[in-house]
C-alpha cells in the first residue's frame, strides 16, 4: 500500500491544532495553526542545506493540501 504524501491529522488533547502530515521524505507534521514544523528524519551537514531549499516549498505544499480537502468538504 501506497501512502498518499499528504495526511490530515486530529487530536482532541489540542483541539485547535491543524495537523498535515508529510509522510515522504523529509517526513515531518505541521501545525497550521502556529506553523510549527517537527521534523521525523535526523539530518546530517549535507541534508540540511538541501531540506532548508526545499522546506518552504514543502510547507507551502502542505497548506494548499489542507485548503483543498476543506473546499471539498464545504461542498
Amino acid at each position: 500500500m501506497e501512502l498518499p504524501k499528504f495526511i490530515l491529522g486530529d487530536n482532541t488533547d489540542h483541539p485547535n491544532a491543524i495537523y498535515v502530515i508529510h509522510t515522504e521524505f523529509p517526513r515531518f507534521i505541521i501545525n497550521l495553526e502556529d506553523d510549527e514544523v517537527e521534523w521525523f528524519e535526523e539530518f546530517d551537514e549535507h541534508d540540511e542545506k538541501e531540506i532548508e531549499a526545499e522546506a518552504e516549498n514543502l510547507i507551502q505544499s502542505a497548506t494548499d493540501f489542507y485548503d483543498r480537502e476543506v473546499s471539498i468538504y464545504d461542498e
